[in-house]
C-alpha cells in the first residue's frame, strides 16, 4: 500500500508544516472571499481585491515550494516568500479595517463591475453595479470586519510560517 502524499511523517518536519500553511491558509481565504461573493452576494471593493492579489500570489509561490523536499533551501526561500506575500496581505487587511473604522482616511475611488458585451450592455452593467466604498462594512463577526478577520489570520499564519521556517533551520 502506497503512503498518502501528506503523511504523519512528512507534517513531523517544521519546514514541511511550514510549507502546507503557505498553501492552505492562502487557500482558506480566497476560498471564502470568493465564496463570500460569488454564494453570499457581498462585492470586494479595491482593497479587497489587493489583499487577494497578494494571496494568489503566495498561493503559486507555496505551490512551487512543493516541488522539491520541504528542507531544502529553493523551498524554504519559496515557503518564506509566500509568507511575506500573506503578511502583505494582512497588512493590507490592517489598513483596511482602519479605513472601515475611519482611523485612516481611505481612497476616493470606488468598484463597479463590469463583464463585457456591448456598448449598451456595458453601459447598463456599470449603471447597475453596485458601488462598494472601501470605508464600508458589508459583514462582520464579532465586531470584527473580513478585512479585521484577514488581518488576524494573515499575519498569525505568516507569523507561524516563519516561525517554524526558523525552527527548521535549527534541527
Amino acid at each position: 500500500m502506497e503512503e498518502p502524499a501528506v503523511s504523519r511523517a512528512s507534517l513531523s518536519s517544521p519546514s514541511a508544516l511550514a510549507r502546507l500553511i503557505a498553501f492552505l491558509l492562502p487557500l482558506a481565504l480566497l476560498a471564502g472571499a470568493l465564496g463570500s461573493q460569488y454564494i453570499g452576494g457581498l462585492y470586494p471593493c479595491e482593497m479587497c481585491y489587493w489583499q487577494r492579489y497578494a494571496h494568489g500570489g503566495a498561493l503559486l509561490l507555496a505551490l512551487f515550494a512543493f516541488t522539491g523536499p520541504a528542507s531544502s533551501p529553493r523551498s524554504r526561500n519559496l515557503t518564506l516568500a509566500a509568507a511575506l506575500a500573506i503578511a502583505i496581505s494582512g497588512i493590507i487587511g490592517v489598513y483596511h479595517a482602519g479605513v472601515e473604522a475611519r482611523v485612516f482616511e481611505g481612497f476616493t475611488t470606488c468598484t463597479a463591475l463590469a463583464t463585457g458585451g456591448s456598448n449598451a450592455d456595458l453601459l447598463k452593467q456599470i449603471t447597475h453595479a453596485p458601488l462598494i466604498r472601501c470605508d464600508q462594512v458589508q459583514w462582520s463577526l464579532f465586531g470584527i470586519s473580513m478585512a479585521g478577520w484577514n488581518a488576524i489570520f494573515s499575519l498569525a499564519g505568516a507569523g507561524a510560517i516563519l516561525w517554524l521556517v526558523r525552527k527548521g533551520m535549527r534541527a
